[in-house]
């Protein structure tokens, strides 16, 4: 399958692994309007792909991604907001369902959407320089685009709510040793590690490696299915608060945000 129509996302193929680098690498890859967009149908275009085996996901440039641009949200209208919130639900859900196995490779800073799209890989190599953190409250919202569901997971519901609570950012060292990454890996290396297991899944037992991982992912599944809808439609209410309004603008003017609670 071809993947050329996509201008925000870069793809290499080598045999079965397939490589996506998250490519707007002069704005460390924080997702506009249209890598959104994009987002939300690479993981069925990839499910449908019968060369692809195994799959890489990283960024372009040092950073891996840094969450929603928030030159995006300062003027973004009701129908936009109502799109964001489809495609959210959809990118998680389609990442859920995906077949292949996909290794996150996290080359730099995964901070909100970023950070989740890393945590809903199967497995996740981390530079030893990264940094993680999901700080949708630091703009004013909820968590809601995924990190509601994955961390407390992973991390369980006390430091999930610590971490998702505060927005504070976590050491490649300090992931790893509460569970939230597989492994920390030397910054010249992560790509490599993160390939080496993917050439792994793609040439190893390929069927029984999919009816394991859907078996795995019944668990994330119905998590999602009991949280996901909930979380977003806090997000989304979130979004027409001034405290939101006024926490963007305030980080587009270098200032620290003040919130009201409204």
């Amino acid at each position: 399958m071809p993947y050329d129509h996509y201008q925000f996302i870069r793809f290499e193929q080598d045999s079965g692994v397939l490589t996506m680098r998250l490519n707007r690498p002069e704005a460390m890859n924080a997702i506009n309007e249209a890598l959104h967009e994009e987002l939300s149908r690479v993981f069925a275009d990839i499910a449908a792909d019968r060369s692809v085996h195994a799959v890489v996901l990283t960024g372009e440039g040092r950073g891996f991604c840094g969450g929603g641009d928030l030159a995006w949200f300062c003027d973004i209208t009701p129908p936009q907001v109502d799109a964001l919130f489809r495609e959210a639900r959809k990118i998680i859900i389609d990442l859920l369902e995906l077949p292949q196995p996909i290794i996150a490779a996290i080359n730099g800073p995964a901070a909100g959407l970023g950070a989740t799209l890393a945590l809903f890989c199967d497995m996740i190599y981390m530079a030893d320089s990264a940094k993680l953190a999901d700080p949708h409250v630091s703009i004013g919202v909820a968590a809601g685009d995924g990190g509601s569901v994955i961390w407390p997971l992973l991390v369980g519901p006390a430091r999930a709510k610590q971490y998702l609570f505060t927005g504070d950012k976590l050491t490649a060292t300090e992931a790893e040793r509460i569970g939230l990454i597989n492994e920390v890996v030397p910054q010249a290396e992560v790509l490599a590690a993160a390939t080496a297991m993917a050439r792994r899944m793609a040439e190893g037992p390929r069927l029984a490696i999919g009816a394991t991982k859907a078996s795995v992912n019944k668990i994330l599944r119905d998590t999602a299915n009991l949280v996901l809808d909930t979380s977003l439609a806090l997000e989304k209410e979130n979004f027409f608060t001034e405290d939101h309004k006024n926490a963007v603008r305030a980080f587009m003017e270098g200032r620290t945000p003040v919130f009201a609670g409204r």
